[in-house]
């Protein structure tokens, strides 16, 4: 009955799950947007917190974000509702796409609806940056972090270490700062040990089944190396989708060809290349988490081992495994870092982590801009500069008006569908 009373927070959840079209940068915008501005569920500065310390762990960023904002709300059952339902819809469209692919090769499919998609986006992460800028950059050394970060970023966009490794460096830059705690009490919140526990248990656990079931050639074994292989994936990566894709591309693509593998005729998951880069871009095109091309290739990779069930198990495995690292780790490790604000190297080490997140925020919108400049001013094409417009008056609608976010999701699919 207590979930009862958020259940207009839930239908807010499932609303922007279906929106919240642009990767992890794009949906930050989107929850400032819903979850700060319209709803009050946390402040400008909590949201911002959450962001800053889930860039530091692996897993999915914005999934593990949106996490918090329902853990903060309703405690740990709200967090496991909110994670499911943000989850729901585009593991559902990846998973049922596994099993239209043999249909959908023979057509056409109308993907220049999401044309602009990505600029919108960058007018999100603008909004976003401008409402943190008052908020973070206030002083000097913040100044100085703003600039570093954000150039750090768009010379090392993809490259999966930079997000948690200057978040971690300007924390430690402002710690030479005089800084004092204020005088207020900050109430500890109880460690989820059991969280870390089985986070470790699955990890071992799955491990050892995995290599089991290949050895001794068990019944459905590519079900338990489906499991063993997103739940890893996930456990390990930094850097988000960006990162997670590539990892997936040479495990189910690369691998199965390599020589070692022939030689012994090791019976291991495999998709073919067009098949896999499908579900990359599609994945980029759809709103809801980037990470639920977990529930395409775990349908993809089974889709020929016997019938739909052992398909369907496929999505329904491959998404709880690439979801659940992100979910543990995230709301073992947010009570501990709560505890650990009441001291001063961690409170002063919160000035220079929120800087740096305003700085990857601008370090993504200049290296998102750089694709529109180059087709804009160097091939001199009409589209170039219709998504700058477009990325700008994103940008106006969300600061000067009251727009829902959803709407302008909406309208910029319409302008991509008459394009």
């Amino acid at each position: 009955m207590i979930l009862l009373r958020h259940i207009p927070f839930l239908k807010q959840v499932l609303l922007f799950s279906v929106t919240a079209f642009g990767g992890p940068q794009g949906h930050y915008g989107m929850m400032l947007k819903t979850f700060v501005n319209k709803r009050r569920d946390v402040s400008e500065t909590e949201l911002l917190e959450f962001n800053a310390f889930c860039n530091m762990l692996p897993g999915a960023s914005s999934t593990q974000t949106i996490t918090l904002i329902g853990y903060k709300r309703g405690g740990l059952s709200l967090a496991f509702l909110t994670l499911f339902i943000w989850i729901l819809p585009a593991s559902m469209l990846m998973g049922g796409l596994s099993f239209l692919m043999d249909y959908l090769q023979n057509k056409s499919l109308p993907l220049h609806i999401f044309l602009f998609v990505q600029p919108m986006a960058v007018g999100f992460i603008m909004f976003s940056a401008w409402r943190l800028l008052g908020i973070s950059i206030k002083n000097t050394i913040t100044k100085v972090i703003l600039v570093v970060v954000a150039v750090a970023t768009f010379i090392a966009f993809k490259t999966p270490w930079v997000f948690p490794a200057v978040i971690i460096l300007a924390g430690i830059a402002t710690n030479f700062s005089k800084v004092r705690i204020p005088a207020m009490t900050i109430p500890s919140k109880k460690i989820k040990w059991g969280n870390l526990f089985i986070f470790f248990l699955i990890f071992i656990v799955a491990g050892y089944t995995s290599e089991m079931a290949t050895r001794h050639n068990w019944k459905n074994q590519k079900l338990y190396n489906l499991f063993e292989n997103n739940y890893r994936f996930s456990s390990l990566v930094f850097g988000g989708g960006d990162v997670l894709m590539p990892m997936m591309y040479e495990q189910y693509v690369v691998r199965p060809l390599s020589k070692k593998v022939v030689e012994k005729k090791r019976d291991v998951l495999k998709m073919n290349k067009s098949d896999f880069l499908t579900g990359y871009g599609i994945v980029r095109a759809i709103p809801g988490p980037v990470f639920s091309i977990g529930s395409y290739t775990g349908g993809m990779l089974l889709r020929k081992e016997g019938n739909s069930f052992i398909q369907l198990m496929g999505c329904v495995l491959g998404t709880i495994a690439i979801f659940l690292p992100s979910a543990l780790l995230v709301l073992f490790f947010f009570p501990v870092w709560n505890n650990l604000k009441r001291y001063a190297v961690i409170y002063r080490s919160l000035e220079g982590i929120n800087a740096a997140v305003v700085g990857i925020m601008f370090g993504s919108i200049f290296y998102l801009l750089k694709d529109f400049f180059y087709e804009s001013i160097l091939e001199n094409r009409f589209h170039g500069w219709l998504s700058l417009i477009i990325s700008f008056i994103t940008f106006i609608l969300l600061h000067k008006t009251k727009i829902p976010a959803p709407i302008i999701v909406v309208s910029c699919l319409i302008i991509g569908l008459f394009y």
